[in-house]
């Protein structure tokens, strides 16, 4: 696996190495000496999976106390994943990242504590697993409005679509009235 930077500080795309032959395919999706190789010292307590339809739009995601950090990846189908840097100490604070993930490339991201993180289904199903540093804690979990206009994001939905969101997710904050980090 190769490990770049992105625009958004800490935050990191994972490019898989996946070798392929007349069996199927194979690649490594987490190891411990590269991560720390490029700074990433992350220990993970939990994984998660999650299946979705076209369309539907989870996020934008974040726990103020047990911040998590998240190793994100699309094992089946298309999604446009989305990080906002939460840190008031971060030069990015306010400022997203919005790439695709597939399963046909299998690259991952990594998103650090501090980020809020959402994505939207681009393919008629998706199979999106993350990995997290922190466990889930309902009680510290905020969601901020994924259209909102001080964020920006151009989520690639068709002209005149509407996402498919959760009740947590339609009733999300603003982002100027959002718990952040320091």
């Amino acid at each position: 696996m190769r490990i770049e930077a992105t625009s958004l500080p800490g935050v990191m795309l994972v490019k898989a190495k996946v070798f392929r032959d007349a069996r199927g395919a194979f690649l490594e999706t987490w190891n411990k000496r590269d991560f720390a190789a490029a700074g990433i010292d992350a220990a993970f307590v939990q994984d998660n999976l999650s299946e979705s339809k076209q369309h539907s739009l989870r996020g934008l995601h974040y726990q103020v106390e047990q911040a998590q950090g998240k190793l994100v990846r699309v094992v089946d189908g298309k999604v446009f994943d989305v990080a906002v840097d939460l840190r008031h100490s971060s030069p990015a604070f306010g400022k997203s990242l919005g790439l695709i993930l597939d399963a046909d490339h299998r690259d991952a991201l990594w998103i650090p504590p501090g980020f809020a993180h959402g994505f939207l289904v681009l393919s008629e199903t998706a199979t999106f697993e993350y990995k997290c540093t922190e466990h889930y804690a309902p009680e510290h979990e905020r969601a901020i409005r994924w259209d909102d206009p001080d964020l920006g994001i151009e989520w690639p939905l068709p002209a005149g679509a509407r996402p498919l969101l959760s009740d947590k997710d339609a009733n999300a904050v603003a982002f100027r009235d959002a718990d952040t980090y320091p």
